[in-house]
């Protein structure tokens, strides 16, 4: 790196910069399988800070990357050039339905301040006490009850931001750029966009319908577009009762055929386990139990709780009602891929690809006997739990690592029908490094085209976050850690 750099980034900025070897390998990795070591990292003070360090990395030609707490499993966060670690926008102030929360805010923090007035924030990664609502916005995250209150994009109404012109945006405020976001609404294909409740791949412009929704082209934008400053949230108010019925099946598609019918009854959340996950629960479940379903209900609890027992041929394993208790077993779900990997050795693991892909509900069982074939075909095992009732299920490939490179051919062959069966290969995870050539697999020629001229709108160089989303590149299998 050029020593010019490093000096100007230290003589005009007032946060810290770091360039050395320790800091540059802290972060070149995150939760996932990648590594990239950057050449500087900047944990700016305040937005002066970011638009500083904006203008410099145009000056200089280099790559400027947002990071929040790193908890992202596609690698997201990693890239070359300067990483803008954004732990010190951390301000919370909030209102009687909304927040107005920095993007280095910790979801966990986030909560305990909402818990004080009864009001929680929707959108619940299972690592939600450890990431940080900008990642959030970035990944367009979700978490187990979606189902019935939407993702990061239904629950953000404005957000400021620093674009790659080292401008600060606030959408939908500003008029001019709305309207340009807005006319290319008009660009797009939208029947090739996922038929999907959830979705985090590409650039969300299906979403904009008028101009109070442009700010919703930042959502999912994994910081192509802009460094997020601060964000504003709904909020609401805590539920006053829940209940959660843990349900176990003898096949997981005979669970997965119920979920249409037991969303008609309108639950907060439809959980899967399969058979690996479930094993790790301390709980004697019977021996023919092949998976679980959780269904969680948040209001009209007796109603609710008469519609889904005709419905449901699996066994009601547990009825929860006390807050101690739902919440015991709502851990065991979040657990699930930690505890998955316990049973897993650490050289049959294999990095996360097609771990995030979400189909319509009605083809929920074909994704499982897609499963079933490519475990077939390649000699692979896999780890299945997520969120069935979006039809957005995790998957966890266990094979020996000298065979890495058919994780390649699997993800062409995994998402060619995921998209067949009108999904998207990621409901909520984000493209990063994992999926960000199979973009325009996904929305075709025409609406690629349009995300490029998105891209053009707030970075036409390229500067920030290069690689994701648009790419030019396979980084698929690139760029891993050494131990793969």
């Amino acid at each position: 790196m050029k020593k010019s750099i490093l000096q100007t980034l230290k003589s005009e900025i007032q946060g810290e910069v770091f360039s050395g070897k320790e800091f540059r390998d802290f972060y070149s990795v995150d939760a996932s399988s990648y590594k990239i070591v950057p050449n500087v990292v900047v944990i700016p003070e305040h937005e002066k800070d970011v638009i500083r360090v904006i203008k410099i990395a145009k000056k200089f030609k280099i790559p400027v990357t947002a990071r929040g707490a790193g908890t992202g499993l596609v690698g997201s966060a990693l890239n070359r050039g300067i990483i803008l670690d954004m732990k010190k926008f951390d301000s919370i102030k909030i209102s009687k339905d909304h927040a107005v929360v920095g993007s280095g805010v910790v979801k966990g923090n986030l909560d305990q301040r909402l818990g004080r007035v009864n009001k929680f924030f929707p959108p619940n990664p299972s690592i939600g006490s450890f990431c940080s609502i900008g990642g959030m916005l970035g990944n367009n995250s979700s978490g187990s009850r979606s189902l019935k209150y939407g993702s990061m994009i239904d629950n953000v109404t404005e957000i400021t931001f620093v674009d790659g012109n080292a401008r600060k945006i606030t959408l939908p405020e500003n008029k001019k750029i709305s309207n340009k976001i807005v006319n290319l609404t008009r660009l797009i294909e939208p029947g090739r966009f996922p038929n999907t409740t959830k979705n985090s791949s590409g650039y969300r412009i299906d979403k904009v319908r008028t101009a109070k929704d442009t700010h919703k082209i930042i959502v999912g934008s994994e910081g192509t577009l802009g460094v997020i400053l601060s964000a504003k949230i709904r909020i609401k108010r805590m539920p006053e009762k829940k209940i959660l019925f843990v349900i176990g099946y003898e096949s997981t598609h005979d669970a997965s055929r119920e979920c249409m019918e037991i969303k008609r009854t309108n639950p907060s959340a439809i959980e899967f386990m399969d058979k690996f996950t479930l094993n790790q629960i301390r709980f004697r479940f019977d021996r023919d139990t092949e998976c679980l379903l959780y269904i969680e209900y948040d209001e009209n609890i007796e109603t609710k709780e008469s519609k889904l027992k005709p419905v449901i041929t699996g066994k009601i394993i547990k009825k929860l009602e006390k807050k101690h208790e739902i919440e015991l077993w709502w851990r065991y779900r979040d657990l699930s891929l930690h505890n998955s990997l316990r049973t897993i050795k650490k050289e049959r693991r294999i990095p996360h690809v097609i771990e995030d892909a979400a189909v319509p509900l009605s083809n929920l069982p074909k994704v499982f006997s897609l499963l079933d074939k490519i475990n077939k075909k390649y000699k692979t095992k896999c780890i299945v739990y997520g969120h069935a009732g979006n039809g957005n299920v995790h998957v966890r490939l266990i094979a020996d690592r000298a065979k890495i490179k058919i994780i390649k051919n699997i993800a062409e062959e995994y998402f060619d029908e995921i998209i067949e069966l009108g999904g998207t290969i990621t409901g909520e995870h984000g493209d990063g490094l994992a999926r960000s050539e199979f973009v325009k697999k996904q929305y075709g020629a025409k609406n690629y085209k349009t995300f490029k001229e998105i891209k053009k709108i707030f970075d036409p160089d390229n500067r920030l976050n290069p690689g994701k989303i648009i790419s030019k590149k396979s980084t698929v299998i690139s760029n891993l850690e050494t131990l793969y």
